[in-house]
């Protein structure tokens, strides 16, 4: 994945947020590297609250993480807040939509809606190609992808 074209024109100094996995997700540390190469600053998220959005803060690859309040690595308290310009996704399936199933707790969906409310942001699913299925029961709160990247191809969902 870290060595195929990005679906997204890279600028220097944009912010993309990638995740720590957890469970069997895919891992987007080799891309986030590639990406940073490209003069991009990193971001990793911060679970808040059980019912709150994500909150982002600056991370470098090699920096230290500790484990946050769910278990998940996280940048220290410390690091300064920012806000992405492209969001990297977990997931657990998606469809031919661009519709995602994750772990349940709708941190994303509300992370994405709060992002788009105050600017434009690009919210690039990261998965295998095993995690496609037909159709995901999608309600209106679920925010779509704008692609979805896997180990085989690029899914574009923006029409």
């Amino acid at each position: 994945m870290a060595a195929r074209a990005f679906p997204v024109v890279l600028a220097p100094g944009q912010i993309v947020a990638g995740y720590s996995p957890i469970r069997s997700e895919f891992d987007p540390g080799p891309l986030m590297h590639a990406l940073a190469r490209h003069g991009v600053h990193l971001a990793l998220p911060v679970v808040i609250a059980r019912d709150q959005p994500l909150l982002f803060r600056s991370w470098s690859a090699g920096e230290p993480l500790a484990r946050g309040q769910l278990g998940i690595l996280e940048p220290p308290a410390e690091a300064p807040v920012v806000v992405p310009d492209i969001l990297l996704v977990p997931l657990a399936a998606f469809d031919r939509l661009g519709h995602r199933i994750g772990y349940g707790a709708g941190h994303y969906d509300r992370t994405l809606a709060q992002l788009r409310e105050w600017k434009a942001i690009t919210a690039i699913g990261v998965a295998f190609a095993a995690q496609q299925v037909e159709a995901v029961p999608a309600l209106l709160h679920d925010v779509a992808l704008d692609y979805v990247l896997t180990e085989t191809q690029m899914h574009d969902f923006r029409s």
